[in-house]
């Protein structure tokens, strides 16, 4: 190996060790950008909040309109279906209405582009902040990395607190639309699955949300990023 070379190879691993951010690092700079942008924050963990309560409430109410179903047999039957739902004896299934899936698929979009939209107005917010990370040696991958982990913090907080607020309700409303049996006859198992399954929904959506506006802010020019205007 030249000198040439070996002062290349040594010159990289000096770099290296000075770009690599370890993980718990980034979650640490990640969680104090969310205090510092506290309010603006709020905005994409309230979006998720109602999206995610509504997704679980539907979930929800198809376990108790389902647990209903399974131990009323017609009865229970005839009054689910004059409460809305669509009921399938023979296969003893309760499904929502086309109109609830519609409904259900509109405000989810309407959360992701709500997210996209807040997580655009931050990387313009934080363009001298990313341009001087960049300066500074950050890559590409770890401005993706702290973007991801900020959205993954928001989508875990909104999603969670959104599945068991809507999971509540849903249990409520059943009580007072069909008595204490809406809670006796539960599958509690498949009530908690529909929870995490809206939790999971929510996380996916905060990624995915915060997707584009992430990889605009890695790939900018560093000198760019500093001398734009915002």
């Amino acid at each position: 190996m030249t000198k040439q070379a070996a002062g290349a190879g040594k010159s990289k691993g000096r770099i290296d060790r000075l770009i690599t951010l370890s993980f718990a690092k980034s979650v640490e700079i990640s969680f104090k950008s969310l205090q510092v942008r506290f309010f603006r924050s709020m905005i994409t963990v309230s979006s998720l909040v109602l999206a995610v309560s509504f997704l679980a409430f539907v979930l929800v109410n198809l376990d108790v309109a389902g647990g209903l179903l399974v131990h009323g047999g017609r009865d229970a039957a005839t009054a689910l279906s004059a409460a809305g739902y669509d009921v399938d004896l023979a296969d003893g299934a309760v499904s929502m209405s086309a109109k609830e899936r519609w409904i259900v698929i509109l405000s989810l979009l309407v959360c992701t582009v709500g997210i996209v939209n807040a997580q655009l107005m931050s990387v313009t917010e934080r363009f001298s902040e990313i341009g001087v990370m960049k300066c500074l040696g950050a890559l590409d991958s770890m401005i993706l990395r702290l973007f991801l982990l900020e959205a993954a913090m928001q989508g875990l907080l909104g999603a969670s607190i959104g599945a068991v607020l809507g999971g509540l309700i849903s249990l409520l409303t059943g009580a007072v639309r069909f008595g204490l049996a809406a809670w006796a006859d539960l599958p509690w198992a498949g009530m908690l699955g529909s929870v995490g399954m809206a939790t999971l929904a929510g996380c996916l959506l905060s990624l995915l949300g915060v997707l584009y506006p992430a990889l605009v802010a890695a790939r900018m020019e560093p000198i760019n990023a500093i001398r734009a205007e915002h």
